[in-house]
């Protein structure tokens, strides 16, 4: 009988995370996780984040209710909801497992927003020293991701945060000044965000956050 193979830990995926090295699944009923380290490293600036003025209205007039760290199975549920550009999704049960576990000890956290108490959006991502591990994000109206966005980068930003990792470019994260930078360049990077003290604040004043989303939007005017 060939011999099983050890079950991957939550310790074990922290420490690929400090490497640079990051799981996911082929499909959501695929059991097995693939390894990811690829040559172009997606980025998200926190002192270049591009936010539109009318995002930033959007953001000031509270038409979400934005919250952290609540609901982890809703958000990550979200983020595998099949969409019309996208019939299946990477996160499998093994993912929600170990990220779950994370959770659990507030290495992973997340940015949800609500309409009338209904969860429409959000992102989750993990922690790590001064570096943050963005995952995935949805949105079930418009602009509720893009909300939990802003509200991470101002949270990460106040908290002391240098890196904000998003694996992969997307379109949509592109508008907002993400770029990609190679694999030995992240890679420095990483090692020395993740030996800063930073602060996950799921909870900043009100008015420094609202501060915070004025100084981002005034540094980049769009």
């Amino acid at each position: 009988m060939p011999a099983r193979k050890p079950e991957i830990t939550a310790t074990m995926l922290l420490q690929a995370y400090a490497i640079g090295i990051f799981p996911m699944a082929r499909s959501r009923d695929d059991p097995r996780l693939i390894w990811l380290n690829p040559k172009q490293r997606g980025i998200l600036p926190l002192d270049g984040f591009h936010l539109p003025r009318r995002l930033l209205r959007t953001v000031r007039a509270g038409a979400f209710d934005v919250s952290c760290d609540r609901d982890f199975l809703g958000v990550i549920a979200g983020c595998a909801t099949p969409m019309p550009d996208r019939t299946d999704t990477w996160i499998n049960a093994e993912i929600v497992r170990l990220f779950g576990e994370l959770f659990d000890v507030g290495r992973v956290h997340t940015v949800e927003c609500r309409l009338d108490g209904v969860l429409v959006g959000g992102l989750y991502g993990v922690s790590l020293g001064g570096a943050f591990f963005g995952e995935s994000m949805f949105s079930f109206v418009t602009d509720a991701s893009k909300v939990a966005l802003v509200h991470l980068v101002a949270r990460l930003r106040l908290g002391g945060y240098s890196l904000l990792d998003t694996q992969f470019i997307t379109g949509h994260l592109s508008r907002f000044g993400a770029k990609e930078i190679p694999r030995d360049e992240y890679k420095a990077r990483l090692a020395e965000a993740i030996e800063q003290p930073a602060v996950w604040l799921p909870t900043p004043d009100p008015d420094i956050l609202a501060a915070e989303c004025r100084a981002i939007a005034g540094k980049n005017p769009l």
